[in-house]
């Protein structure tokens, strides 16, 4: 049996590469970071797979950058992990975007790895 700070541990070094990887915007780290066939829901219409993945943080401004607190955790079993977060995403050019985001993250061989992503607007 997995404890809770086992669980956030896991999810808490994916989450902050994933972060690494928006704030220095490089969007094919970013990627790397999603199984090959994952669900990833932004604001935009979602998309299925790394490239999709890619192509959406390519897409975004020079300069955001986000933080992220992790609200709840769950381990569904020993290779998947549940994540429910709320993250501020913050620009140059206007106001700090903040939202809710559920993550799905699974154990791919020797790695975690994100399989789910989906972001919802808090109003």
């Amino acid at each position: 049996m997995h404890g809770t700070t086992d669980t956030e541990a896991i999810l808490r070094g994916v989450l902050d590469q994933w972060k690494a990887g928006v704030d220095h915007h490089e969007p094919q780290r970013v990627a790397s970071l999603f199984t090959e066939d994952a669900t990833f829901q932004g604001l935009h219409p979602y998309s299925v797979g790394r490239q999709g993945v890619a192509d959406y943080y390519a897409s975004q401004p020079l300069g955001m950058a986000v933080e992220y607190r992790l609200l709840e955790s769950r381990r569904l079993s020993d290779d998947i992990l549940l994540g429910y977060l709320s993250v501020d995403f913050s620009f140059t050019d206007r106001p700090t975007l903040s939202l809710n985001l559920g993550v799905v993250v699974q154990r791919s061989r020797d790695e975690w790895l994100i399989g789910h992503y989906q972001v919802s607007r808090l109003d």
